[in-house]
């Protein structure tokens, strides 16, 4: 026992030193693979920097294996290794953190670690595969666990060609989903020790991180490990990634790199990373689509035509929402040089582009697969986040929805597409999705239905408009 201050978590107090400050409370909890040493916030239990997995580059995880002792749940753990932000976008200037190869770890927020059965929340970030963290400020988790009552574990995994690169001989490709589904596992194992249900847990994705949602669909050792989903402006429009252009990549990273593979410093395979992205940039959307994802036909993940019958067949007893942004285009091209250089008909040019790629990438797609899940059996309900009252160009562009559910005020206190709102307005608008995902992950699509949402088979009227 230290002389450090710490309570143990649901059992009472343990050891606690008079002179220890509120803010220092320490908490013990017990996992399947030893202790943790958590801290007490505001209410909740915190830990963060919780490996669930190892992995030597470009090799799958291996399971976190036990550990004697108590280990320390303070502090985040590393971020997969992505390259800087190219510019201060809609959303603000991207969080650095500590960049690490070991980036295997969750950052769990609970009510307490008490075997309260609690609905369990996993959020998968988005990055289109190659940046982004879990454990950002801008993503923190403690008012959803709060107000939901619900365990909320946010998942750290790699990116860009440490996660996705396929090279026969180098990297099988798909690291990074199985990554995710490890995690999921980890979940599972460990759910009852933190709060949680292990037979209730809902994953949580946006953008990418919907995307992998969405192929895990399709994966058949994944499915056991959650019973809802909810998918956030996934780009489902743009597929699955293929062999043919994943093995065009591959080359071109390898030619980049000039050296082998598992010898290149961090820093010299996120330099080839980019330039690949650079030199592929006209074949991927001109930036705005990932050069490396998911690859169809690669471990775990079937090739297209059995990703769809691995979706069906797991859709009758899967409860699903998704939906999207009424301008998610907005966040790459709104306030562009069209715009600027001929304000009134560039403007109307710019909008009519911003809804046809919206409707092509985003809107469409998303519920086209909300549409076959229902026909498969699934329950599934379909949104669309409209218009807030901003002063920014953006308005309901792509990741608008996420300070509505993630974060503080301080997180997200430069971003450009929140122009003109106080964050009192944004809490405000995000109560309604805050309350419906959290009714889904407590009670599902009856919760749902209590709401007042409607069931999607397809129709329009059928689409939940949030304000």
């Amino acid at each position: 026992m230290t002389s450090e201050a710490f309570v143990q978590d649901g059992a009472g107090v343990d050891s606690v030193r008079p002179d220890a400050p509120p803010t220092a409370e320490e908490v013990l909890v017990d996992v399947r693979g030893g202790t943790l040493r958590g801290a007490r916030e505001s209410g909740l239990t915190v830990l963060r920097g919780v490996r669930y997995a190892t992995a030597e580059r470009f090799a799958p995880p291996v399971p976190e294996k036990p550990w004697s002792g108590v280990r320390d749940a303070r502090k985040h753990g590393g971020v997969s290794p992505q390259p800087p932000a190219r510019s201060v976008g809609p959303a603000g200037m991207s969080e650095l953190g500590l960049q690490s190869e070991d980036c295997l770890n969750l950052t769990i927020v609970t009510p307490a670690a008490d075997r309260a059965r609690r609905p369990v929340l996993v959020w998968l970030h988005g990055g289109s595969y190659r940046s982004g963290s879990g454990s950002w400020d801008r993503y923190r988790t403690d008012r959803l666990a709060r107000e939901g009552d619900v365990v909320v574990v946010s998942v750290n995994y790699r990116l860009g060609a440490l996660g996705y690169l396929r090279s026969p001989g180098v990297s099988p490709g798909n690291l990074g989903l199985l990554d995710q589904i490890e995690a999921l596992r980890w979940v599972r194992d460990n759910a009852a020790d933190l709060g949680g249900d292990p037979e209730n847990v809902t994953v949580l994705g946006q953008s990418s991180g919907a995307h992998a949602v969405a192929c895990l669909l399709g994966v058949a050792q994944a499915r056991p490990l959650f019973r809802r989903a909810v998918l956030q402006s996934p780009p489902l429009g743009l597929g699955l990634g293929s062999p043919a252009l994943a093995g065009r990549v591959a080359e071109r990273f390898l030619t980049r790199l000039g050296r082998d593979p598992w010898e290149a410093s961090t820093a010299e395979v996120i330099a080839a990373q980019q330039l690949t992205e650079r030199d592929l940039a006209a074949r991927t959307g001109f930036g705005m689509a990932p050069v490396y994802g998911p690859v169809a036909g690669t471990d775990p993940l079937p090739d297209v035509r059995g990703w769809r019958a691995a979706t069906a067949e797991g859709a009758e007893d899967l409860e699903v929402v998704l939906g999207s942004t009424r301008r998610e285009i907005a966040y790459f091209l709104a306030d562009g040089p069209i715009s600027r250089r001929v304000p009134v008909l560039g403007r109307a040019v710019e909008n009519a582009v911003i809804d046809l790629a919206t409707r092509a990438v985003f809107a469409r797609p998303t519920l086209r697969l909300g549409r076959q899940l229902a026909r498969a059996g699934a329950r599934v309900f379909a949104y669309r986040i409209d218009e807030p009252a901003s002063t920014s160009p953006y308005r309901a562009c792509h990741c608008s929805d996420l300070p509505l559910l993630f974060g503080d005020e301080a997180a997200w206190a430069n971003a450009p597409m929140l122009a003109g709102l106080s964050w009192a307005e944004v809490a405000d608008r995000g109560a309604e999705i805050r309350s419906a995902w959290l009714s889904f992950a407590s009670g599902g699509a009856e919760a749902l239905a209590a709401q007042g949402w409607a069931g999607y088979s397809g129709r329009a009227a059928e689409v939940r408009r949030l304000a």
